[in-house]
């Protein structure tokens, strides 16, 4: 994949740490899924892990945009108040309710 100046990127290193911490999070309770398989625990039980699993990526996915947002498009600099008020309502709906 080819990279250009002006695709929106994770700038901070703090962002990073969280965003692969919620992963690793995530696959473990993948590996834990695996396992349930494995011993052919019931399908409820199962479906309930996938469910919770697919929710934390879910939420993983929400964290990246609503970071990304906020990291590329609310620079200080931007002088429109209004525009930037508005997008930091929506960063914090995006990240309360998704």
């Amino acid at each position: 994949m080819s990279t250009t100046t002006e695709e929106l990127r994770i700038v901070s290193p703090e962002d990073k740490r969280e965003l692969a911490a919620r992963l690793a999070r995530i696959e473990g309770q993948i590996r834990a899924i695996r396992e349930m398989i494995e011993r052919e625990e019931s399908c409820e039980l199962v479906a309930q892990q996938l469910a919770a699993a697919r929710e934390a990526l879910g939420k993983a996915f929400s964290e990246l945009i609503a970071r990304t947002i906020e990291r590329n498009c609310l620079s200080e600099k931007m002088s429109d108040v209004a525009a930037r008020a508005k997008l930091l309502s929506m960063v914090r709906i995006l990240t309360r309710y998704t």
